[in-house]
């Protein structure tokens, strides 16, 4: 029956004995009777390599390829060529979590590069060996926060945070037993007028914002991270990486931990991942800090070496005592924004999200002068992502976009649609786009 599989009928009879079932069937006993298969696969019969690349190309045909002027957490920006020439190497492409130091200083070397990078484009003092994603990375921060204070449980939100990372928040908060709260948005922007009356209920062990926040608009922190840690709270920032190459960075801020999804640094869309996320704190919180951390050294020869250090963490210790149970790590994604990093550079970086910048205004005024659309939020300030009230059937409008090849934005409600402008796109693009309103 599957000639592929090592277990013949023996040893599977066998194991089923140890375990005390009679079939394979008994396994499944558990899951309903009404949502099994009773039916043969609906696959076809083996075919040829060259049938199979066919039918893949008309697969890939089915996927309508669109000018992207959407954004929410994940960006269109420009790949270099190198980069995935590079990450495709072999040595890269299979390498694992660099237990053993003597044969991992590659691996090493650039996790350390990549740490060192995400340190300055933060402002902050060190950087772990990435997460998962942003979201994870925010909900981690969470944990962080409340292990870094003493008689905690209250995590304050701020309602400029996506809503997806929130999500992913409130699951980590729910089976840590912890307590979250929130700051309300006034005209889009954190309105900070109920922190100080919030952070006095005692308890509290961080507050977390976003920069630029859920619409887009770049708040301004000026003494919140005073106020936080006057209470004895550590704040938060959670932020789109390729960002912090133009606006105040979180450590200019007065932030205790810096984090948010590295997507933005080179990584392809890619249908929604893999992505990184990434966390940077300072060097008083840094013993909290959950994932690996590289650290520098020398050999026995005195030459300058590499190590996983600070390791007292996942799979080092007792489950219960570890910073976190992230066992895992996004090594390759860290190589691509390293690369990416390292190629660009603090100045081309500047440069690209100053496009974005650029070309995000000059939409924004294009769509206003159309006399359709108005400010979602007005006088609030935005860096390439902002939110406009449309005046007639934004679903109808949305869908003569795709028709026409061009993503245009996404709707945060009936009448309101977040545009998001990056580096790729041109003014033509733009113009095209602006001239199918109507």
């Amino acid at each position: 029956m599957h000639p592929f599989f090592p277990q013949t009928s023996d040893d599977i009879k066998h194991m089923l004995d140890v375990i005390g079932i009679e079939s394979v069937d008994d396994l499944y006993k558990d899951v309903p009777d009404n949502v099994r298969l009773k039916k043969d696969y609906d696959l076809p019969s083996s075919q040829s390599e060259i049938e199979i690349r066919r039918k893949l190309a008309e697969f890939g045909k089915l996927n309508k390829q669109l000018v992207c002027f959407a954004g929410a957490g994940a960006y269109d920006h420009y790949t270099p060529a190198v980069i995935p020439q590079i990450v495709e190497r072999s040595e890269f492409l299979t390498s694992y979590t660099p237990y053993q130091a003597e044969i991992s200083q590659g691996t090493l070397h650039y996790i350390f590069e990549y740490q060192t990078m995400m340190a300055r484009l933060t402002g902050m003092d060190i950087s772990n060996a990435n997460m998962y994603d942003g979201s994870t990375a925010t909900a981690e921060a969470a944990l962080m926060a409340v292990a870094s204070t003493k008689k905690t449980n209250k995590v304050i939100l701020s309602d400029g945070i996506d809503p997806k990372v929130k999500e992913v928040v409130k699951t980590y908060a729910h089976f840590h037993g912890l307590e979250l709260l929130s700051l309300p948005t006034v005209n889009g922007a954190t309105d900070f007028s109920a922190l100080d009356e919030t952070l006095a209920q005692g308890g509290v062990a961080g507050l977390i914002v976003q920069q630029p926040n859920r619409y887009g608009i770049v708040e301004d922190y000026t003494g919140v991270a005073d106020r936080c840690h006057a209470a004895k709270a550590l704040l938060i920032i959670n932020s789109v990486a390729a960002d912090l190459s133009m606006l105040k960075t979180p450590g200019e801020w007065g932030a205790d931990i810096a984090v948010g999804e590295g997507q933005s640094l080179g990584i392809p869309l890619s249908w929604g991942g893999p992505y990184i996320g990434y966390m940077c704190t300072t060097e008083k919180h840094m013993r909290k800090m959950p994932g690996r951390i590289v650290g520098q050294t020398v050999d026995q020869d005195g030459k300058r070496a590499f190590v996983l250090t600070l390791q007292a963490r996942e799979q080092h210790i007792r489950r219960q005592r570890a910073t976190s149970n992230i066992c895992s790590n996004q090594g390759l994604m860290a190589l691509w924004v390293t690369i990416y990093m390292s190629l660009m550079g603090p100045q081309g970086l500047k440069e690209a999200t100053q496009m974005g910048c650029d070309g995000a205004h000059y939409l924004h005024d294009q769509l206003i002068a159309t006399g359709h659309f108005c400010d979602a939020f007005p006088g609030q300030e935005f860096l390439n992502e902002f939110c406009v009230k449309y005046d007639g059937d934004l679903a109808a409008l949305q869908e003569k976009w795709v028709e026409n090849g061009f993503m245009g934005g996404v709707a945060i409600s009936d009448d309101t649609v977040m545009f998001a402008v990056t580096e790729q796109r041109t003014k033509e693009e733009i113009d095209q786009l602006v001239a199918l309103i109507s």
